[in-house]
């Protein structure tokens, strides 16, 4: 019989809806293991939000998903990686996995030039971990970084490739690639959803990177060292939670998370418009200073 610690699932959390990309590379690399999803819909952005902040609210996050049994915990939002992450791995009994290493290890695979730009949210960029990640992993590389706040609220408002988000792109982006860049690390889970956009501005000869497939890989390789693989043969379970507006969020999750595209051995109906894969949102507790209640 296997272990009921290996039956637990993997918590991922994410100030919204951006995590979902990498829930979405997760269930493709590990269509066996089962997930919780909590999006942190009631206070997103957090990029815009200080560090303290952050880190009340990543603990909160954390305490909600081990409450729910997880085996491992995949802090799916840059920002709260770039600030929590290690005061989450002292303080976590199950591993904790962030999503600045990988991203920042498929950047310089693909970098020829070793000229990389990093584009985030306010906070993220502030932080400067994906700066020090890449010349920790390879002295001498370049760094170019760039706020761009307003990715994340277009993104949540669906908004990804109209004039607005264009505009947007051009404001923020317009000029980056002349520091001889061919490299822009995506150093936000949102930012894939604007990856049409963001390459139209930046030009042919530039290679967009994600984090998410990365971090997938990093996932199966801490379980399979800790041998906490989940048996494969069982159907898993894909739970999500919010903290505000899950109508909404199912609505939005099909852009992030379309069905049709996650067909593992367990799925093969799913359909188009992600419903085969969030069958159900739940409104979760929301924390206040009396402590976590109802909304």
């Amino acid at each position: 019989m296997e272990h009921s610690v290996n039956s637990a699932p993997i918590g991922v959390f994410d100030s919204g809806l951006g995590g979902l990309t990498v829930l979405r590379e997760i269930i493709l690399e590990l269509p066996g293991e089962s997930t919780i999803y909590l999006g942190d819909t009631a206070r997103v952005p957090y990029g815009i939000r200080s560090p303290e902040v952050v880190t009340r609210y990543s603990f909160e996050n954390m305490g909600f998903l081990l409450s729910k049994g997880i085996k491992m915990l995949v802090i799916a939002c840059n920002t709260a990686s770039a600030i929590s992450l290690e005061a989450l791995r002292q303080a976590a009994p199950v591993p904790v996995i962030g999503v600045i290493e990988p991203g920042a290890r498929a950047a310089l695979k693909a970098s020829v030039n070793g000229r990389i730009g990093v584009i985030g949210t306010e906070t993220t960029i502030k932080s400067g971990a994906y700066a020090r990640v890449l010349e920790t992993l390879s002295p001498g590389v370049k760094v170019f970084s760039r706020p761009c706040p307003l990715f994340v609220p277009l993104v949540e408002e669906g908004w990804v490739d109209n004039e607005v988000a264009i505009l947007t792109a051009e404001n923020y982006l317009s000029g980056f690639a002349e520091n001889g860049i061919d490299t822009v690390l995506l150093g936000c889970t949102h930012y894939p959803l604007l990856k049409k956009t963001i390459a139209a501005v930046m030009g042919k000869g530039v290679t967009l990177i994600d984090s998410a497939k990365e971090t997938a890989k990093e996932i199966r390789r801490v379980l399979g060292e800790k041998a906490l693989f989940r048996d494969a043969s069982l159907p898993p379970a894909r739970d999500f939670y919010v903290t505000d507006a899950p109508d909404r969020f199912r609505m939005l999750g099909g852009r992030f998370l379309p069905g049709s595209d996650i067909q593992g051995p367990h799925d093969p109906g799913c359909g188009p418009d992600g419903d085969a894969i969030i069958k159900e949102v739940k409104l979760m507790e929301v924390w206040n200073e009396a402590g976590w209640q109802k909304k």
